[in-house]
């Protein structure tokens, strides 16, 4: 049986699901496929457990998919981005710098949810377009590219013809293999714990990077967890570290958090499980083949630091809808996803290299590196226009 639409999304992770809400929303008919039901429920067996924060520039793009006004009251705002370096004694922040986004908005900085939330709001949100058809449990399986269409085959057989095939299926993206565009990729022998975490203080709307070794050790503000302030938290650690750590027993495992965490937020309690993740930073070659785009982690991957991750693929989203409506008829041809390409390559690659330095910079180990480290923080944040317009780099604003 072969079926036709506008787009076929392939993934339906957070970048996929909002492709499909927001290319539903503009009008265009949508196929969002993905090989696994979402786990919608932070107790099941599954759930993602990290959290995502959606800085400024990202609003427009929930809001253009009806999104945000289901995910506005779920959300905790990030008004202050905080570093701490706790390169000196074990458990003691010896530098302490706050970057406030009232320093150059009147906005936060962003808005901070967990992932298996997302998950929930943006599927009910899809089952109200009428436009739009989410089939989880099938995967792409193959892939057949012309000038006019790109031809899927899924997993039970069903063929669909798309006027344009979003891939959205991961750093392993097997639409991106089909299309035979290689990426490069780094290796940091890192991973990293994603958990949530119950403090005895409140985080203020204040997200915390606290720098020693091994990468950094992040609190992102969460919604209060019954009656009690709470926060994602994102330990990244050399490979062996890590998996130390996410093996130890619960009080053991919070002993070593908190003294990590340097009483920052006060005594910390583990709220949630503790999966593991494999960092590396990954850039494919090209964004676009035929009647193709790459979307989120099939075209970039990079560590988790400073919001970068989904906030690039909404650009990548908002770069690719902004073409699909200046030009609907010509939706998935070769100069849109050329152009398409050129709007977005350049600032990822800027982006992932950025970021790589930062990461390899909280790695350090050696005493005096990270003393240089700490005055290298130092020096920035006493340079206001420099500080100011770091702030505005990270949001991808001028």
């Amino acid at each position: 049986m072969r079926k036709t639409t506008d787009i076929l999304v392939s993934g339906g992770g957070v970048a996929g699901l909002t492709a499909a809400a927001a290319f539903g929303a503009a009008g265009f008919s949508v196929i969002c496929v993905d090989p696994a039901p979402p786990v919608t429920a932070e107790a099941e067996a599954g759930a993602d457990l990290r959290s995502t924060a959606f800085l400024q520039p990202s609003i427009p793009v929930l809001e253009a998919a009806g999104l945000w006004a289901r995910l506005r009251p779920h959300a905790a705002e990030l008004q202050i981005m905080r570093i701490a370096d706790a390169g000196g004694d074990p458990g003691v922040a010896r530098i302490v710098k706050d970057f406030d986004a009232a320093d150059i908005s009147d906005q936060p900085f962003g808005w901070n949810l967990p992932n298996w939330l997302l998950r929930r709001e943006m599927v009910a949100q899809l089952a109200e377009l009428p436009n739009v058809s989410f089939r989880p449990g099938k995967a792409t399986s193959a892939l057949l590219t012309r000038e006019s269409e790109a031809l899927v085959t899924l997993s039970d057989g069903e063929r669909i013809a798309a006027r344009l095939l979003v891939a959205a299926d991961g750093r392993d993206s097997p639409m991106r293999e089909a299309l035979g565009i290689a990426v490069r990729r780094i290796h940091y022998g890192q991973k990293a714990l994603a958990f949530a975490v119950t403090h005895e203080k409140p985080h203020g709307n204040v997200s915390t990077e606290v720098h020693r070794s091994g990468g950094p050790f992040t609190m992102v503000p969460l919604p209060d967890r019954d009656g009690r302030p709470a926060s994602a938290v994102v330990w990244m650690e050399r490979g062996p570290e890590a998996a130390r750590l996410a093996a130890l027993p619960v009080p053991e495992f919070e002993a070593e958090m908190n003294l990590r965490a340097c009483g920052i937020l006060g005594r910390m309690r583990l709220a949630s499980r503790r999966p593991v993740w494999p960092i590396i930073s990954q850039v494919a070659e090209r964004l676009s083949g035929e009647r193709s785009a790459l979307l989120a982690e099939a075209a970039h991957v990079v560590p988790p630091i400073g919001a970068q991750g989904l906030n690039m693929s909404l650009a990548d989203l908002r770069a690719l809808l902004d073409l699909a409506r200046a030009e609907p008829d010509r939706l998935g041809d070769a100069a849109m996803l050329e152009a398409y390409h050129r709007a977005r390559h350049g600032d990822i690659a800027l982006r992932v290299k950025g970021i790589d330095l930062l990461n390899r910079a909280s790695m350090m180990g050696a005493p005096a590196l990270r003393n240089l480290r700490a005055g290298v923080l130092d020096t920035l944040y006493s340079l206001t226009p420099l500080r100011r317009g770091m702030m505005r780099a990270g949001l991808g604003v001028r």
